[in-house]
């Protein structure tokens, strides 16, 4: 299967009429310490985030639509005032081809330029940057789900964390996809920080449903020839796989599989699947044995209160834009940073330091069931969302996924406890 698939970008899903970030604690709108002063990346007039993303390279096919959901709904707020109603945003991006290197260098070209950070694409490069922000006293948007984030205060995750959507779909797996503690459980993962999140997920869940992991497989990004991981798999018998990967390394992966007649049920990390997979020869072979897990609802599905406002604002602030849950990730991104920057102008201090006691100062922020409502507040008390949707492919769907179960959690995930990455 090798080269059968161009993992193109799909750039787009969302897009809302932004009638506030969806602070629930009642900060979003009008200060009450009088107008902020200037500060580095606000003029009195304009605030600028920065955005750190792949916006070349392999994990661009990621990159690219989830910074375009950033920009949707800060053009979405923008439209009607800025923050506070009274204060544009600017985003200012910059390439970090996902490598942790880089990102730390693209970090250090804007930081002086902008007030906080929206975007920071990526475990390995959010980990190389969280000693420079905690040195800077800046606030980032990691766009990674790792469990590490939730108790770090210079970060502002949003979505239930990766270890959550491991144990959400074991508990699914073992519940009602057909497995039992007796079943072949297996791993394959991403050699870096970032498959650790997944098999630190599958070991929490071992633990708890008293299942063994049968083997666990490790690979390097890029990696072109998988039959050796696929051989082990194969030979431990693995009746369930979860896979941790991006799109270029999953495709290959389960083209491999298809190639060699291995069909597990594969479960995979959200950050696994992109459009191209459902409309490419492995269509039929991923409809047949992968389940997908992420977070929200299927596009179009009115019956979450945020899609409807999305629906309605795409043609406005999003033309050509297709359905994607990178975008919706991007989007939910710029509702969390607006909250605190809301709070920010309420408290009259849009500095760095400021910033960082609005986000302590933060309520519970709501999603409008895009990902779960996110309690945040002090590092310490946060309580991210634990709430996962399993979906199937199904190319006739908008991004070519169809929803299994949507919005589930288990008591084994409202039991995993968050600690700091270091």
């Amino acid at each position: 299967m090798r080269g059968m698939i161009t993992l193109a970008v799909a750039a787009a899903l969302l897009v809302a009429a932004c009638g506030g970030a969806g602070d629930k604690s009642g900060g979003a709108s009008g200060g009450t310490a009088g107008a902020p002063q200037s500060t580095a990346g606000f003029d009195g007039t304009t605030i600028k985030l920065g955005v750190l993303s792949p916006l070349s390279g392999p994990v661009a096919v990621i990159g690219l639509p989830l910074t375009a959901g950033n920009k949707i709904w800060f053009d979405a707020l923008n439209a009607k005032g800025g923050v506070a109603g009274k204060y544009k945003v600017e985003l200012v991006q910059e390439d970090t081809q996902y490598k942790p290197d880089v990102t730390v260098q693209q970090y250090n070209k804007i930081k002086g330029n902008v007030v906080a950070f929206t975007q920071v694409l990526g475990t390995a490069p959010t980990l190389a940057v969280l000693p420079q922000l905690k040195t800077d006293k800046v606030l980032a948007a990691p766009a990674s789900l790792d469990a590490f984030w939730v108790r770090e205060p210079n970060l502002l995750p949003v979505g239930a964390p990766y270890q959550i959507q491991v144990i959400n779909s074991i508990d699914y797996y073992l519940t009602e996809g057909g497995g039992t503690k007796d079943s072949k459980i297996c791993n394959m993962i991403q050699d870096d920080v970032y498959g650790e999140a997944g098999l630190a997920g599958l070991t929490f869940a071992a633990q708890k449903y008293g299942f063994s992991i049968a083997t666990t497989q490790r690979y390097k990004t890029g990696t072109e020839n998988f039959a050796g991981q696929i051989q082990a798999l194969a030979g431990a018998g693995c009746q369930m796989v979860f896979l941790t990967a991006t799109p270029s390394d999953a495709g290959k992966i389960w083209g491999t599989a298809a190639q060699a007649r291995f069909a597990p049920k594969w479960y995979a990390q959200s950050p696994a699947y992109a459009a191209a997979l459902a409309k490419s020869p492995l269509t039929p072979y991923l409809q047949q044995t992968t389940l997908i897990v992420a977070e929200g609802t299927e596009w179009g599905d009115e019956k979450v209160p945020g899609m409807k406002g999305m629906v309605d604002g795409m043609a406005k602030f999003g033309p050509g834009q297709q359905p994607d849950y990178y975008l919706a990730f991007g989007y939910n991104q710029g509702r969390a940073m607006t909250a605190v920057l809301e709070k920010a102008v309420q408290l009259g201090n849009l500095s760095r330091d400021g910033i960082l006691e609005a986000s302590k100062q933060l309520g519970t922020v709501s999603f409008e069931g895009l990902s779960g409502d996110y309690q945040y507040g002090p590092a310490e008390t946060r309580n991210p969302p634990r709430v996962n949707t399993l979906f199937a492919v199904d190319p006739s769907k908008p991004f070519g996924l169809k929803s299994v179960k949507v919005n589930f959690t288990s008591d084994a995930a409202k039991s995993f406890e968050f600690q700091k990455a270091g």
